[in-house]
């Protein structure tokens, strides 16, 4: 089967391997697509960590392919397919099931013991993970808010009355790339995610530094990708408190807003950050950015209160998709 390795440099390969995506994504998924550097850089090169992808090519035409990541600073035993797409002309002839075995066959040859992918939760993706030995290890949900339909002065409203809980708390705002001297902060906030609730996932905390954060700064760089970024400050310690991000193409030509991460750590919960935090963010986007038309965000099912926050706020359920787990051995 010509299963072929896509090299990591502006190849032919890489933007027909990207032609293939996006036709499967109009078919499948109906949340933002990647850009094509995105994709480079999320599919190809693997967000600050080794990856590896291959198209399978068929007369000239790439029909189907996968990404594979391979985290190097923690979760070692870990491979991750981050993509796994066929277009939808070629499916139902065993070519999902080839790159998958290849997958596998990569995978144990890294020596990692767990394969971990993404699907939803009913449907083709979902019925062909079971029938591989793939389990669903956590479940989380993929919202929407509509921002054509947001109301500022309620916005405004709420925000107001959230800072009067978090008013020990300054908000420090930049766009693009982080400042350097940052760095350090967004390790912090970055490893209180470990937080997150993951079910059974067999994951092990992250581990993040400045240099870390440097390479992921680089790396977002690189994808097209820009954002409106924020963290709270207690104002009498000065500490690094919370820290929520928007990511987007700039001028959002797909009318796409995709709210990152959001996390307040352990000392600083229980005064509304949370809620300061991305009511904040998603009130001046709707200035700053007017052809932003929709937010996309995930959480897991059991994440209660950051869900309570985006009922709040008015996002609603696109669709629900669990992480699954095999051993590549039963894979």
């Amino acid at each position: 089967m010509p299963i072929l390795p896509v090299p990591a440099t502006d190849h032919p390969l890489v933007a027909a391997f990207h032609a293939a995506y996006l036709a499967a994504h109009r078919n499948d998924d109906p949340g933002p697509a990647m850009s094509l550097s995105h994709f480079t850089t999320a599919s190809i090169t693997g967000w600050y960590e080794r990856a590896e992808a291959y198209a399978d090519v068929r007369d000239g035409r790439v029909t189907g392919g996968y990404s594979l990541r391979f985290p190097t600073r923690d979760n070692t035993h870990v491979a991750l397919i981050d993509l796994l797409v066929v277009v939808p002309e070629a499916r139902r002839r065993g070519l999902g099931s080839a790159l998958l075995a290849h997958a596998t066959e990569r995978a144990t040859g890294q020596g990692r013991r767990v394969l971990i992918a993404e699907a939803e939760s009913e449907g083709p993706g979902s019925a062909f993970a079971r029938a591989r030995g793939f389990t669903p290890a956590t479940t989380e949900t993929r919202q929407v808010l509509d921002l054509r339909a947001a109301d500022r002065d309620r916005f405004a409203a709420m925000l107001a009355e959230a800072r009067e809980h978090a008013a020990d708390y300054e908000l420090e705002v930049w766009r693009g790339d982080a400042p350097e001297h940052l760095y350090a902060d967004l390790a912090l906030v970055y490893m209180g995610m470990n937080d997150a609730p993951i079910g059974d996932l067999d994951m092990e905390d992250s581990v993040w530094d400045a240099e870390r954060v440097r390479a992921a700064e680089r790396e977002q760089s690189g994808s097209g990708l820009t954002g409106r970024q924020i963290i709270a400050r207690h104002r009498a310690t000065g500490e690094v408190a919370g820290y929520t991000s928007i990511k987007y193409y700039p001028g959002t030509p797909d009318g796409w807003g995709r709210q990152a991460d959001t996390v307040v750590l352990r000392p600083h919960r229980g005064r509304r950050l949370g809620m300061t935090l991305k009511l904040a963010n998603a009130l001046a986007l709707l200035d700053e950015q007017p052809a932003m038309r929709r937010l996309t965000t995930w959480n897991a099912t059991s994440n209660a209160h950051m869900l309570a926050i985006n009922d709040l706020m008015g996002f609603r359920p696109l669709d629900t998709w669990h992480e699954w787990q095999v051993s590549p051995g039963n894979a």
